[in-house]
């Protein structure tokens, strides 16, 4: 494999930072794709997209926050018309699992003439000590909607795992990999898993899609928790209650538990406030 720099879109996200490191630690070239990038990303600015793809052949594309954001898959479908016009060979698609939206952005994937692997993700255990659910669990409370729905919450270092695999080897072009943790759990069962992990109590308060909306507005605005609040109730209906093999086929091994997630994260510190 030469060494052509991979480019990676959102490489300050979850995932895409992972990704991009984990690459680097094998020695490969990087372009990392943002807004503040040497050769800057930005979703909202097309100009910056070309120069992004010039000299690239393999690519992993994120779209933040979310393929559900109003415009999303006809940015998407636009990026895809141009790197293939670029001569991008490869696209690795983070997707959203039990998701409408994300199913028509992977169909754009699918459809572009260019090879393609899917990685259709679910929810993510970061979100716990990386994302909006941190200060709240700082506070020893889990606030969900969905009640006793169950989830096959997935770590996201399997989900980068996943991706690097796909992007450095191509026996996993066109593709779809769903992945997930390996069991299904309540958020109450995950707030037990925490608790034992940080070592204090750690409760889930169910929550309606009304309250959730409004916690999300009071920290990311209207219009994010419009779309967060609209895949909530997409999602958390039952339709993910099941897990899939998509981690034990890409990469030979099971998924990551939970609890396992949580022990590390609190080894490096993630809750250091809560002790």
């Amino acid at each position: 494999m030469t060494n052509t720099p991979i480019l990676v879109v959102g490489s300050t996200g979850k995932t895409g930072s992972r990704v991009a490191a984990k690459l680097e630690a094998q020695g490969l070239s990087v372009r990392r794709g943002s807004r503040n990038a040497a050769i800057p990303f930005d979703w909202e600015d097309p100009a910056t997209w070309g120069p992004s793809l010039e000299g690239i052949t393999s690519a992993y594309v994120t779209y933040f926050p979310d393929l559900a954001f109003p415009g999303a898959v006809d940015k998407l479908n636009s990026f895809m018309r141009l790197a293939a016009a670029s001569g991008l060979q490869h696209v690795v698609l983070l997707s959203g699992r039990g998701e409408a939206h994300a199913r028509l952005g992977e169909d754009v994937v699918r459809n572009s003439g260019i090879a393609y692997t899917i990685v259709r993700a679910a929810w993510f255990a970061q979100n716990f000590s990386e994302g909006y659910l941190r200060d709240p669990i700082l506070s020893g409370i889990l606030p969900m909607p969905g009640g006793d729905i169950a989830e096959p919450i997935i770590d996201i270092d399997d989900i980068a795992d996943v991706v690097v695999a796909a992007l450095t080897d191509p026996r996993h072009r066109n593709t779809l990999y769903e992945v997930t943790g390996p069991r299904l759990m309540t958020f109450a069962e995950m707030a037990q898993a925490l608790s034992q992990a940080i070592g204090r109590q750690i409760t889930h308060v169910p929550i309606s899609f009304e309250d959730f909306h409004a916690n999300v507005a009071a920290s990311g605005g209207t219009f994010v928790a419009d779309v967060f609040t609209g895949i909530a109730r997409e999602t958390l209906d039952g339709r993910n209650a099941h897990t899939n093999d998509g981690v034990q086929r890409a990469l030979g091994r099971a998924a990551r538990d939970f609890a396992d997630y949580a022990k590390n994260a609190q080894s490096h510190g993630a809750w250091t406030d809560a002790a």
